[in-house]
């Protein structure tokens, strides 16, 4: 019996039935357009290096996902821009003048490893880019621990603890305001405005507050994402340090991980919970580990691991906290 024309049948399709314009690479290009202040403000205090670290990332990346996808034989995503904001958000997790050859190992963990090997975007059950920082933070621990922090050391403003002798170096390493923070030393901190701004040692993307805050304002602009996890995370730290008397809470938002983790990494749409409920305990869960780690943890930082802990949790989370349908029985 010849079929039916496909015009004189309903097209069926599971749900969701309500489909939105908006597709994941316009989504991307935003994340990387709210991530170019913290970007311009990494490349004005680290300079060169974090230039290199930025671009080797990036293609290590795309060049990663476009090898993956012709050896699995299937399309490329290329076009998706997944790829590159994966390693735009790996570089601005690392310390400028890492080794580039560390950073391209870094890359390839990130899409083959942790997003690949799953079957590509969406399916990823750990964010690629803390994954691939955590890979790297144990693999390289000395290299991923040294920062350079050359725009105030050679003006004058060196913390304790730099290496070098400012008037004599392109840069110096200094130790983080958090290393200082785990020693209980909080003399040696910068000032709130140097943290605003950018002005201290850390990771390329993580030492400026302020940027890292426009780019978020640009996010819930554009309704990328919601206000429900980045305030949850922050609140929980800010609450948990208040408590402890570890820190002011300005200090320890501002220094370390914390604001680019609640703002870009955490929010990400395939590892976090799909519901304002899960989103509000997946973001308490978030800062609360981040703080246990720093307090009580053999690392000064704890945003990656606790970032990650919680990925793992979330299908737990999605299952707690989806809303009962209307009419159906407890």
């Amino acid at each position: 019996m010849k079929p039916k024309e496909l015009g004189d049948h309903y097209i069926l399709s599971s749900s969701p039935h309500a489909h939105s314009p908006v597709g994941i690479s316009r989504i991307m290009l935003d994340v990387i357009v709210a991530l170019l202040p913290t970007t311009a403000v990494g490349i004005w205090m680290f300079g060169m290096p974090a230039v290199w670290t930025i671009a080797v990332c990036v293609c290590s990346c795309i060049l990663t996902e476009a090898l993956c996808r012709i050896a699995m034989r299937r399309e490329s995503t290329l076009g998706d821009l997944s790829a590159v904001v994966t390693g735009l958000l790996l570089a601005l997790n690392l310390p400028a003048g890492l080794p580039l050859w560390m950073a391209v190992a870094g890359s390839v963990f990130a899409i083959g490893i942790c997003k690949q090997v799953f079957g590509g975007l969406g399916m990823n059950p750990f964010n690629p880019a803390l994954a691939a920082r955590a890979f790297m933070l144990i693999s390289f621990t000395g290299p991923m621990t040294t920062w350079l922090r050359p725009s105030a050391c050679i003006g004058g403003g060196c913390q304790a603890g730099c290496s070098a002798t400012p008037a004599l170096a392109d840069a110096v390493t200094c130790a983080t305001p958090l290393a200082f923070i785990k020693k209980g030393d909080l003399t040696q901190l910068p000032t709130l405005w140097d943290m605003a701004v950018g002005n201290m040692p850390g990771c390329i993307g993580e030492v400026s507050a302020l940027a890292l805050a426009l780019g978020g304002i640009y996010l819930l602009w554009r309704k990328v994402i919601t206000w429900h996890i980045p305030f949850s995370f922050i609140a929980t730290a800010a609450v948990y340090s208040l408590v402890s008397g570890r820190a002011p809470a300005a200090v320890e938002i501002m220094t370390g991980g914390i604001m680019i983790g609640a703002i870009f990494m955490a929010t990400d749409y395939v590892t976090s919970p799909t519901t304002a409920k899960g989103k509000l305990i997946f973001g308490f869960g978030c800062g609360l580990l981040c703080m246990l780690i720093r307090q009580f943890g053999g690392y000064p930082e704890g945003c990656s691991f606790a970032i990650l802990i919680m990925n793992a949790l979330c299908p737990l989370i999605n299952r707690w906290a989806q809303p009962k349908p209307f009419g159906a029985k407890q």
